[in-house]
């Protein structure tokens, strides 16, 4: 009941945000890209690149090795600021708020992320997943138990492991793990979930579980996905940005619309496998 109340909940808390951005921005973007470069000391890894992420749905990041892919979806959550000498230009604006001038910390908490390998900390399962609440200054017992439960449930991982909650998190299988690093980035209750290339790492069984988790998500939250996988993007996105050489966006829409006639011959050749 309480799972299930909390899922309601998250779903009335999405249509809520999307009647707030057509009143207010006139707009279904949850994260709104202009003109937006990024460098890493003199080198340019994303040029110009304008688009608008939807809030409803999954939105996958395409494009061949080097193309930017990460590099934009870490510059959601400011992630790129910590590598040294980097630079950005434009704007990406977040609920109508310009996100490059916001608090970084403030921003991670509304924007959270998954890495390409699961990165557990050596803490017990419980400990994984309360670490956020505990940061942002929730100490209750009964309340963090709360959360962990449902992060855990809404990873899909509750019920393998919620008799072994004082167990090493590096105990668990690589899949597990990577759910796992999920419900920790739910357990702050982002809006928005990036996730960066989350099954490179994993077993194809493993993988299914985490695109029908992901899949779940995107019913309660925005997901934004990097992903190699051209059938993975297709099977779990509801739209797809393409990205070539030299941090270009070339085609951005419609997951369907853009495999079935993409407008951009080089982006044809990409989805047809000719380069990557």
């Amino acid at each position: 009941m309480v799972a299930e109340a909390t899922a309601t909940a998250r779903v009335r808390s999405l249509d809520a945000t999307r009647a707030w951005l057509e009143r207010n921005l006139h707009s279904t973007s949850i994260l709104d890209v202009e003109r937006f470069s990024f460098y890493y000391g003199k080198e340019q890894a994303l040029r110009d690149v304008t688009l608008g992420i939807p809030l409803d749905g999954v939105t996958a990041i395409m494009g061949p090795s080097g193309c930017g892919k990460s590099t934009l979806l870490r510059a959601f959550n400011r992630m790129n600021e910590l590598y040294p000498a980097t630079r950005a230009e434009g704007t990406i604006r977040f609920l109508g708020q310009d996100l490059l001038k916001a608090d970084p910390v403030a921003v991670r908490r509304h924007i959270g992320m998954v890495f390409q390998r699961p990165n557990p900390f050596p803490k017990s399962i419980f400990d994984n997943v309360a670490f956020g609440p505990r940061v942002h200054g929730e100490r209750g017992r009964a309340r963090l138990a709360e959360l962990v439960e449902e992060s855990l449930r809404r990873a899909a991982l509750w019920d393998e492991v919620k008799d072994h909650l004082k167990k090493s998190a590096l105990s668990l299988s690589g899949g597990q793990q990577q759910r796992l690093c999920i419900a920790r980035a739910l357990a702050v209750r982002p809006s928005v979930l990036l996730m960066d290339e989350p099954c490179s790492a994993l077993d194809p069984k493993a993988t299914d579980r985490i695109e029908a988790t992901t899949r779940e998500l995107a019913q309660e939250l925005t997901v934004v996905i990097v992903t190699h996988n051209l059938q993975q993007a297709g099977r779990i996105s509801d739209h797809v940005a393409v990205l070539l050489a030299g941090g270009v966006l070339a085609e951005f829409g419609p997951t369907k619309a853009v495999f079935a006639d993409p407008s951009c011959d080089q982006v044809a050749d990409y989805l047809c496998g000719r380069f990557g």
